[in-house]
C-alpha cells in the first residue's frame, strides 16, 4: 500500500511555535502539512529549519496575522495563492499546491491540496460577517470549477465553522457567534452539496470530537471544544480516504496553539 498523510493546523503562530511544529513533523511524520495563522510575512518564516526537516515550503503570509502555508515531503509541481474572485482582498488566506503521485502500478496522478483560512466574520451584522460570507462565496465557485478537473482535491483548514450542534460542547454559548450562525453552517453545507465529504465525519458519529480550545475560563481543561478545522475531500479524494483523526495531545504540550492538528490518511492503491 501507498499511503499520504495529510494534516492541516491552525499553528497561531508559527515563530512562536516553531518548537512545537518541529517536535510534530518528527512524532507525527506527516506527508503534507497544511498551516494557518502563520502570522508572518514569507520572508521570515522559519524556512530552513523546516526544510532541515525534510520538507519542501509554500507560504503566503502577512505581517502580524492571518498567513498560510504548505509543507510537503513531495515536490510541488505548481502553488496558486490568493483566492480568485476578488482583486481588492489583500489578506492572505489561501495556498493551493499541486503533486505528482504515483499509484500502485506506477502511474502519475495529480494531488491538489489547499491551505485555507476561513475569516472569523465577528461581529455578526458587520462588515467582518459580510466578508466571511462573501469568501465562502468565492471558495464555492473556485472548488465547484476545479471540481470539474476530476482529480483528488483535498480542502484543508481553519474554517471557523461549527457545521452541527454536536461539534460543539456547549453549542447554546455559540449562537450569538459568526462560527456558528446559520448562514455559516449554510455555507459549508453548499461547499459539501458540490460533492465534498467532511473526512472527519466519514469516520466518526462521535460527539466529543474537537480542534480547538479557547484559552480562556479553562475550556481545555473541561474539554470544552469545538470542531472547526475541517479536511473536505472531492468524490476522487473521498474515494482513496483510508482514515480520519484529530491528533488531541498536542493541545497539552507548553505554549500550545489553540488549535490541534486534523489528519486523514489517503491510500494511491486505488488512485
Amino acid at each position: 500500500m501507498i499511503f499520504v498523510k495529510v494534516v492541516t493546523w491552525n499553528i497561531n503562530g508559527v515563530k512562536a511555535r516553531i518548537d512545537n511544529l518541529l517536535h510534530w513533523l518528527k512524532e507525527s511524520d506527516p506527508d503534507i502539512v497544511c498551516l494557518q495563522e502563520i502570522k508572518t510575512v514569507d520572508d521570515q518564516f522559519p524556512r530552513l529549519e523546516i526544510e532541515a526537516a525534510g520538507y519542501n515550503v509554500a507560504t503566503h503570509g502577512q505581517k502580524g496575522f492571518n498567513g498560510v502555508a504548505i509543507l510537503s515531503k513531495l515536490r510541488f509541481d505548481e502553488i496558486n495563492r490568493g483566492l480568485p474572485g476578488d482583486g481588492m482582498d489583500g489578506q492572505a488566506r489561501f495556498i493551493e499546491g499541486v503533486f505528482s503521485v504515483r499509484n500502485a502500478r506506477g502511474e502519475p496522478k495529480a494531488l491538489r491540496v489547499v491551505s485555507l483560512y476561513l475569516p472569523n466574520g465577528n461581529p455578526v451584522g458587520t462588515d467582518k460577517f459580510a466578508y466571511k460570507l462573501a469568501w465562502m462565496r468565492r471558495l464555492e465557485d473556485w472548488a465547484q470549477d476545479r471540481l470539474a478537473l476530476e482529480e483528488p482535491l483535498v480542502l484543508a483548514g481553519d474554517y471557523n465553522v461549527i457545521p452541527q450542534p454536536e461539534d460543539a460542547k456547549n453549542p447554546d454559548a455559540w449562537l450569538g457567534d459568526a462560527l456558528f450562525q446559520p448562514e455559516s453552517r449554510q455555507a459549508l453545507r453548499r461547499l459539501a452539496a458540490l460533492g465534498f465529504t467532511d473526512a472527519i465525519r466519514a469516520v466518526t458519529d462521535s460527539t466529543d470530537v474537537y480542534t480547538f480550545w479557547d484559552y480562556q475560563a479553562g475550556a481545555w481543561q473541561k474539554n470544552n471544544g469545538i470542531r472547526i478545522d475541517h479536511l473536505m475531500l472531492s468524490p476522487e479524494a473521498a474515494d482513496l480516504l483510508v482514515s480520519a483523526s484529530v491528533e488531541k495531545h498536542v493541545r497539552a504540550w507548553e505554549k500550545p496553539s489553540d488549535h490541534v492538528p486534523a489528519a486523514i490518511e489517503l491510500s494511491l492503491q486505488a488512485a
